[in-house]
């Protein structure tokens, strides 16, 4: 299971290394074998490969003669891209899916348990802004409703 965020490089080449200690689970379950596509927030899903293969079949088992799943598989298996992890830990992702998550220097990385979520620095702090905003518990006046005020978590 993948969890947390963790800031990564992505070098000129387009390559970003997987955290050290998320590698030799990826190795152990997929020999490093990654499957990168795009996700509708404008990120990138990164896949250990098994695990897009169930994804992709249940995608694919939606069935092909509604327009909305062709949609729909075209916009997450269409644009996937298998990558392997090299001996530094690193993946290379093609350059359509750098623009599409407006990948450049700095990024990302966050577990999503069974996948990640590879999100432009700046993406993630407004994905983690609208977030916060969302989350903040208040009434019509903005402050904490009384029936919230002992909750903790």
């Amino acid at each position: 299971m993948f969890r947390g965020a963790h800031s990564v490089s992505v070098d000129a080449k387009g390559r970003f290394a997987i955290p050290a200690f998320y590698r030799q689970a990826l190795l152990d379950a997929c020999g490093g074998r990654m499957v990168a596509t795009v996700h509708q927030e404008r990120c990138l899903l990164i896949y250990p490969q098994p695990e897009f293969q169930i994804f992709e079949q249940k995608l694919l088992s939606a069935g092909g003669m509604d327009p909305q799943v062709r949609k729909l598989q075209r916009f997450y298996i269409g644009r996937a891209h298998e990558a392997e992890m090299d001996k530094q830990g690193r993946i290379l992702l093609p350059a359509h899916l750098r623009e599409w998550a407006g990948l450049e220097n700095r990024a990302v990385l966050t577990g999503m348990g069974g996948c990640f979520e590879l999100w432009s620095e700046t993406g993630w702090n407004r994905e983690q802004e609208a977030a916060t905003d969302m989350l903040a518990p208040k009434d019509d006046d903005g402050a904490i409703p009384e029936s919230l005020k002992g909750l903790s978590f």
